[in-house]
């Protein structure tokens, strides 16, 4: 039913991974094959390209649904529905940044600081002749097709970039002046598969399924059994969801209790849920969280 487009390059691993979390394996002859497959009757097609590529491709309607991120979407101004974010990336949950960096010795303080004639390089040129033109800066913009911040200061003197974390910045010299756009990946569609009610119910399910998978890391699923005399106690040390599921068991003074709890910190709750009187503690994995 639906034809998707995934991201090729460093964003595929991460987007693979999450796709066998929701259960919906992709399935290739080898890391290097642009063409894959899917086992649910909801997805008919699948196809790897470069993240830069995908607003386009769906806005003229070559693919049904795709995971892009909100970076390439703002900068090609691409026509497409979002169906929300899916805040993963490729080395963490946080989202990545679109900045302005520029030598760490350089006196600018601000965009507006720029000298008329800077040369700037990017692989987002559109993106970043809109956010000089807003600034009133006057700049060469240079497009850049991969290793920007190895370009300062010899061939360009500032670079507009994509950052997760800001390492790479600092390691060569650089630091950000500015932030021109902070992006998740997200999952999008074509307008007019969207607008097809058969297409958009496939394209809910999918984007549920990987939301589920999404909520569902970091958590586990603690079950214990608990004395009646000591359920106050052990519950109130039960961080939950909402709050935990609570069942009384046949032989009358025990409870079942069962909670969703982030698996940082459950090396130091289990021994302290243990001496407060938990019994048959099992700490059991999530594969989704659909609410």
């Amino acid at each position: 039913m639906l034809s998707l487009v995934l991201p090729k390059g460093s964003l595929e691993k991460a987007t693979l991974d999450l796709f066998d979390a929701a259960d919906l394996t992709v399935q290739r002859a080898s890391d290097r094959d642009y063409h894959a497959s899917i086992d649910d009757p909801r997805i008919d097609r699948v196809r790897f390209l470069r993240p830069q590529e995908i607003p386009s491709y769906l806005e003229r309607g070559l693919f049904d649904i795709g995971i892009t991120g909100r970076d390439w979407i703002t900068e090609t101004e691409a026509d497409v529905v979002s169906l929300g974010e899916l805040q993963y990336s490729k080395a963490t949950s946080n989202p990545v940044r679109v900045v302005l960096a520029v030598p760490d010795g350089s006196p600018w303080k601000t965009a507006a600081d720029l000298p008329e004639g800077i040369r700037i390089s990017t692989e987002f040129p559109s993106l970043t002749a809109r956010f000089l033109a807003e600034h009133g800066v006057r700049a060469m913009v240079v497009p850049s097709y991969g290793a920007t911040e190895a370009k300062v200061p010899d061939i360009v003197d500032a670079i507009v970039d994509l950052t997760e974390t800001g390492s790479s910045l600092r390691k060569n010299g650089l630091r950000i002046l500015d932030t021109l756009l902070t992006s998740y990946t997200e999952l999008v569609a074509c307008p007019s598969s969207y607008a097809s009610q058969d297409k958009r119910g496939a394209m809910e399910d999918i984007a549920l399924l990987l939301r589920g998978a999404i909520q569902a890391r970091g958590n586990v699923l603690l079950k214990l059994n608990v004395p009646a005399v000591k359920l106050a106690a052990v519950t109130q040390m039960l961080p939950a969801m909402s709050s935990p599921t609570i069942t009384s068991l046949a032989s009358g003074d025990m409870n079942a209790v069962e909670t969703v709890v982030p698996k940082r910190g459950v090396n130091t709750l289990i021994p302290a849920l243990k001496a407060a009187g938990a019994q048959d503690i099992l700490e059991i994995p999530i594969s989704k969280i659909v609410e």
